[in-house]
């Protein structure tokens, strides 16, 4: 059984902070499955929207899911893959 990026990925958080997040630091923020770890998001991130990650942070929220923060590297466009997605 091969790793599938769908089972990492719930949905993008779609909040006002998250898409300021996306105009001023060219990130984009997730809701992730727990058992998942950072290298299991960088990876389902890009093999599912074909981008570069330079970095990945992520925090468990008080209701129990985890939120990742996704920055992307400079030479792809978080908001060219938020609208791919249909954040916008």
């Amino acid at each position: 059984m091969g790793f599938n990026p769908y089972n990492v990925i719930i949905r993008p958080v779609t909040t006002e902070s998250a898409l300021e997040l996306i105009e001023s630091e060219n990130k984009l923020v997730f809701l992730v499955d727990r058992k998942f770890n950072k290298r299991d998001v960088k990876r389902a991130v890009e093999e599912l929207y074909d981008v570069n990650v330079e970095k990945v942070t992520t925090l468990i929220l008080p209701g129990g899911m985890k939120k990742a923060y996704v920055k992307l590297s400079p030479e792809h466009s978080a908001i060219d893959v938020a609208t791919e997605i249909g954040v916008f």
